[in-house]
């Protein structure tokens, strides 16, 4: 409205109902009144700190997680752990839609990148946590709710650029509520870096595009997202003796040529595109609300790879043809991956508001994973048939779970909560493996998981809550491939107690849990090996992780704000048997160890932030990281261990609104600021030769003072 002199204008305001976008995820998210330990991220904590990161950095900052990246600048091939466990054992899914891929179980973060800027919100379950869908929640879940309506049109520009010649680009744009019932919302994204460890470049192109149907009482949401990505491998890390001369240094794709030079190939790469579809619907009637869901999830991709000095015969008598005498030669060669993993998911919740609330869900999902490979190019050979793999085996998968939930909310605050999930596994696998051994696999598994626990709300600032869940998990592919024929390992079980209590007022919050993680039959590592020679896990009888996770925030003044969060914890095996490649006899050595560390579980993780609006809409937060001791094996030897770290990082947020722009913001994040030295992840073999014990390892090295400045730009 321009006013040019005294005017009466009259607005009227009309009514319109839709439902929300949350209805879709409720199923398999906890709520505030829930007996579970949980954190929520929302929006706006992503927006600050999103420019390039994966997700595992994105969440970073809640409790019990720790991080790695294999390039050592957060973009690219990128992990996440929680309370210990890694990402096999943590449930994902976007939507109430399985993320983790049904056969390794593992998350590959890389091939969706930038899905950070089209998420709404995280919530984060430590321990078993509610039922959901997909892969077995050992150490947690993450369970991801992509963008919701913006009712307004918009369009928002990213541009980010940093150390190591880093950038982000993104266009996001929106038609907001179209005749109070359409909405549509686009996002195109391309992320790229040469990492900071030497050829360790992502090239990470991506989209996603939502269109929505939204009436009173349901709501019919189509989700379509892609990516597509290339990086030079760095996952073999930095050999321990390197650390300290050259910590960027990469050994993928090295080899010396004719004239004695070291070189490195340069199209050492891993290529994969990902293709996500979803049809969400919602329907709300009354008291009871009806989600159904079909997904379609497609994936093809390969790496490439320098193999030196190969014997020729491992790829099959006919494979290769050489001059008489050549039986190894330097070759180079594809594996690969294309799968097709789609099903449908579904719940009904019956809510009587402050009474009782029933839910009934689950889902039902098909995955057929083709593996196969090829030699391109040999250095003392000829490659008979190039269009041919030496290789082929093909995996399928399917999975289905029911589960009730019930809440009854009793009188004085008291939740009672129970949960009972059945969840069955049909895993089949045949065909040749890449050391042309045969592969005749078809396990089958039938598992109840129940939970239970009591929430009381002692008054409006005083809660707490107890519970206690069981979760089982079937071995993954990797573990079926390895075995040897009848050493097939057994599924694991996790027995979760989660004790906690919070307190909260205006300006003051303050939370603890207490948790008990008891396993049997664990899967780990032992340094067993296969009958040819590749490492197998193993189930252990007994191991459990202990804890307590501490959460504290406080609005110190109108300007300054101050959280932290705080995980003390004990990971142990009882007791199992090591064994050690012996070089000078050709066997195995064991010896029995008790009451070891479980590895890549320190003591203790800390994170701190202190936050203070210097002026208006200014904001400067100092970030610190403290993370404990791990070790990189499970024998708790101080000499295979990676060292405790500490890492600060500055981060600088300002906003500008103005009338033709309306959102200017200008972000610079400043990471590791005292330009600490520190690794991650790291592997080790061990093996005796010569009657000493011997090493090989791989270190993975982050950066050291690095920034990254961003530009933010909504109309």
């Amino acid at each position: 409205i321009t006013l040019a002199g005294e005017k009466y204008t009259e607005i009227n305001l009309e009514k319109a109902v839709i439902i929300e976008d949350a209805v879709v995820i409720i199923s398999t998210r906890v709520e505030q009144n829930s007996p579970a330990t949980y954190t929520d991220v929302d929006k706006s904590e992503i927006q600050k700190i999103n420019l390039g990161k994966d997700i595992p950095y994105l969440v970073n900052f809640t409790p019990s997680i720790t991080t790695s990246s294999d390039a050592g600048n957060n973009i690219g091939y990128s992990q996440l752990r929680l309370r210990g466990t890694d990402i096999t054992r943590i449930n994902v899914t976007i939507n109430g839609i399985p993320l983790n891929d049904p056969e390794s179980q593992n998350v590959y973060w890389v091939d969706i990148p930038d899905l950070g800027s089209s998420v709404n919100s995280i919530q984060i379950q430590r321990g078993v946590g509610t039922s959901t869908n997909g892969a077995a929640a050992f150490g947690g879940s993450l369970n991801i709710q992509t963008s919701t309506l913006q009712s307004e049109p918009y369009g928002i520009i990213d541009n980010s650029f940093g150390s190591f010649n880093s950038r982000k680009h993104n266009i996001t744009a929106g038609t907001g509520l179209i005749k109070d019932m359409f909405a549509f919302d686009v996002r195109l994204s391309h992320i790229a870096s040469d990492g900071y460890i030497d050829r360790a470049k992502a090239d990470l192109k991506s989209f996603f595009f939502s269109g929505a149907l939204y009436g009173s009482n349901n709501i019919l949401k189509i989700n379509i997202f892609s990516g597509k990505e290339k990086t030079y491998q760095a996952w073999e890390g930095v050999p321990k003796d390197s650390l300290e001369t050259n910590r960027t240094y990469n050994p993928a794709g090295e080899f010396v040529d004719d004239n004695g030079n070291i070189r490195y190939y340069d199209n050492q790469t891993d290529n994969y595109k990902q293709d996500h579809f979803q049809l969400l619907f919602s329907q709300q009637m009354g008291s009871f609300n009806l989600n159904l869901a079909a997904f379609y999830t497609k994936g093809n991709g390969y790496y490439e790879s320098w193999k030196n000095n190969q014997k020729l015969i491992n790829y099959g008598e006919d494979y290769f043809t050489a001059d008489s005498g050549v039986g190894r030669s330097d070759l180079i060669r594809q594996k690969w991956l294309d799968n097709d993993f789609s099903g449908v998911t579904f719940s009904g919740i019956w809510d009587k508001k402050k009474k009782i609330k029933l839910t009934v869900g689950g889902a039902y999902s098909n995955y057929v994973g083709d593996h196969f490979g090829y030699a391109l190019w040999a250095k003392d050979a000829i490659v008979n048939n190039p269009e041919e793999p030496w290789y082929k085996n093909q995996g399928r998968k399917t999975d289905m779970n029911v589960y009730t939930k019930l809440n009854w909310f009793l009188s004085s605050g008291i939740n009672l909560y129970a949960d009972l999930q059945y969840r069955y596994i049909d895993y089949t696998c045949i065909g040749t493996h890449d050391n042309l051994s045969k592969i005749d696999i078809d396990q089958t598994y039938n598992f109840v998981n129940p939970k239970a626990g009591i929430f009381y709300e002692i008054t409006d600032q005083h809660k707490s809550y107890f519970s206690f869940a069981i979760a089982n998990r079937e071995p993954n592919r990797r573990n079926f491939l390895d075995a040897d024929e009848g050493g097939v390992p057994t599924y694991e079980t996790l027995y979760d107690l989660e004790l906690g209590y919070d307190f909260a007022k205006e300006k003051l919050k303050f939370g603890i849990n207490l948790y008990y993680m008891f396993y049997r039959n664990q899967l780990v590592l032992t340094g067993k090996i296969n009958n040819v020679g590749d490492p197998i896990m193993q189930n252990v009888p007994l191991s459990h992780r202990t804890g307590i996770e501490i959460i504290a925030a406080a609005k110190i003044s109108k300007r300054f704000a101050w959280s932290f969060n705080l995980t003390l914890s004990s990971n142990k095996i009882d007791s199992y048997s090591e064994y050690i490649d012996n070089w000078d006899t050709w066997e195995q050595e064991s010896s029995e160890l008790n009451n070891t560390d479980l590895s890549f579980s320190p003591d203790i993780i800390a994170y701190n932030l202190f936050s203070y609006e210097a002026v208006d809409n200014l904001f400067i937060k100092l970030e610190s990281k403290y993370v404990g001791k791990q070790y990189i094996d499970n024998t708790s030897n101080s000499n295979r261990k990676l060292n405790p770290y500490f890492v600060n990082g500055i981060i600088f947020n300002y906003m500008i609104y103005t009338s033709f722009i309306e959102e200017i913001g200008i972000d610079l994040i400043v990471n590791n600021i005292f330009n600490t030295k520190y690794e991650t992840n790291a592997w080790v073999y061990k093996y005796i030769y010569e009657d000493q014990p011997q090493e090989m390892t791989g270190y993975f090295p982050q950066a050291g003072i690095n920034f990254m400045l961003g530009l933010h730009l909504k109309f």
